[in-house]
């Protein structure tokens, strides 16, 4: 093959040198074929790719196909409930509320009721008028150690960076979040300009880098932190532990998104990938984290606490429960992200088989609160493919007090799932650092799509309980929802994930078998 490819390249050219020593029009066909010899040429004679080598040319058609391919299957072949990670009827009532337009569906149901996993919310004869329900709750957060209680929405902007994200997309979910009165927390990335420059309110997120408040050394810095954590923008602080989509693993900013402001805001150097550390260097054990909750706290001037995980070994969030009961300090918050959060980069054995999923943890992170007697005290945030008010509502049945969603908002912003998160090539300026790119979102027309996908996702939520006859989120628990197990047997939330006794997990007696072997490996002064 490569031999006669040489041949036809070469009796070509000699060819077009007589057409144009003839007529030097002929001089137009060097303008096709010479690209195409040398491209051909190229193949022949580079090593790396095996089909252009031996295929010359013709192969190249292969990659070509190969990149195509994910835009092909998502426009022409998926079906409407085929997508992944998300389906073209989810993304497409994003854009339909992000714009206020209609949202009805036509002709019934795509989705087989009688298919196992399909879920229903379980209403009531006793249904609620909807001008009767609060369309806009709002979830008091804040221990009785809190001095500054923050009234969270129902539903909030969950942890992305800016470097992840662009300064557009930043901008234009910050201003969304102050027009509808929620929260934006700006991931691992630091406390950018950006964050704070519409006025929405703020939770700061403190990944394992310490970005915005670390030394030199890459360690904590109190001093650095009491400078971003009493601005007035900024609500609550959140300690990053993990983050569903790579739990274990520290975040990752590839070096071709670290900017000259990005390594400022970060207080890091550019030229390299930033890679957070696994874990955290500020404390060793649960105690080491009780006294570090009690110096954010005062660094913040009694702001809210709270810590983000992915839920990985029972134990270790055992030991957590009862270093707070053992010394009395309490986080605020607990934002539980599940196995199927998204990022923008992470390996994808850590997306697929690290973490538990999010219903799982929930159920766990709740019963374990209140096994220790301190749920009173703690308010739960879902995260994790959070995007419609019935996803809001299955959070709430299992334990949740209000949700966070990272992906339905990039979609309110724009995003087309077009998988180029990690390649600094977002085709719609959502995550990329191009400024080719960027420019295209303008934060002043997608922070009113934010601000509407929020609202009318609340609403719908609001809308489903009052359907189910209950008045506040508070009021929904885990009777509400029910799942189909089997092609014949169904079950509620409350079978699937029975709840154990109030303060049961206490005393070692009263310890549910279930719990026995995790909570005797759990101890306070170790992880």
């Amino acid at each position: 093959m490569r031999k006669v490819f040489l041949i036809i390249s070469i009796t070509i050219l000699s060819l077009t040198g007589i057409l144009i020593y003839i007529n030097w029009k002929f001089g137009f066909l060097l303008m096709i074929f010479i690209p195409l010899i040398a491209m051909g040429l190229y193949d022949m004679l580079q090593s790396k790719k095996t089909i252009r080598r031996n295929f010359p040319l013709v192969g190249r058609m292969r990659y070509i196909l190969e990149a195509l391919g994910p835009g092909a299957r998502q426009y022409f072949i998926e079906s409407d409930t085929d997508g992944k990670p998300f389906n073209r009827l989810q993304r497409s009532l994003v854009y339909q509320r992000s714009k206020k337009e209609t949202d009805s569906m036509p002709f019934g149901t795509q989705l087989n009721v009688y298919e196992p996993g399909y879920k229903w919310i379980n209403h009531s004869i006793k249904a609620i008028p909807f001008s009767e329900v609060n369309s806009n709750p709002k979830v008091k957060i804040g221990s009785s150690q809190c001095e500054k209680p923050y009234d969270a929405s129902l539903f909030n902007i969950s942890a992305m960076s800016f470097g992840s994200l662009s300064k557009n997309a930043i901008l234009a979910l910050n201003s969304g979040a102050k027009q509808g009165g929620f929260f934006h927390n700006t991931g691992e990335g630091g406390l950018s300009p950006y964050h704070l420059e519409p006025g929405g309110d703020v939770v700061w997120n403190i990944g394992t880098g310490y970005f915005s408040c670390r030394d030199n050394n890459g360690k904590f810095s109190y001093e650095e932190f009491t400078k971003r954590a009493t601005l007035d923008n900024v609500k609550m602080i959140e300690i990053k532990f993990s983050q569903g989509a790579k739990p274990g693993h520290g975040g990752i900013l590839p070096k071709q998104k670290v900017t000259d402001e990005i390594a400022a805001i970060r207080l890091v150097e550019k030229g390299n990938d930033i890679i957070s550390p696994p874990r955290h260097s500020a404390f060793t054990n649960p105690l080491e984290l009780m006294d570090f909750i009690k110096l954010l706290r005062k660094g913040s001037g009694g702001k809210p606490i709270g810590m983000k995980i992915c839920i990985g070994n029972k134990s270790e969030f055992l030991s957590i429960c009862k270093a707070m009961v053992q010394t009395k300090t309490y986080f605020d918050f607990i934002t539980v992200d599940g196995g199927e959060g998204g990022t923008g980069a992470a390996p994808q054995e850590y997306s697929d088989h690290v973490g538990m999923p999010l219903r799982e943890a929930l159920a766990f992170v709740y019963d374990a609160l209140n096994g220790f007697g301190i749920k009173n005290e703690i308010k739960i945030i879902a995260s994790g493919k959070v995007i419609t008010g019935f996803d809001i509502i299955k959070c709430l049945s299992i334990g949740a007090d209000v949700c966070n969603s990272a992906r339905g908002m990039m979609f309110a912003l724009g995003c087309i799932q077009a998988l180029e998160c990690h390649a600094n090539t977002c085709p719609t300026g959502v995550a990329t650092q191009d400024p080719r790119l960027t420019k295209g979102l303008v934060p002043e027309q997608k922070s009113i799509r934010v601000a509407r996908f929020q609202h009318e996702t609340v609403k719908s939520a609001m809308e489903l309980m009052a359907s189910a006859g209950l008045e506040h989120p508070d009021q929904v628990d885990r009777t509400i929802i029910s799942a189909r197990v089997s092609g014949t047997k169904i079950e509620t939330y409350y079978e699937m994930y029975p709840e154990i006794e109030p303060s049961c997990l206490l005393n070692e007696n009263t310890v549910p078998k279930e719990y026995q072997f995790f909570w005797k490996k759990a101890t306070a002064e170790s992880f």
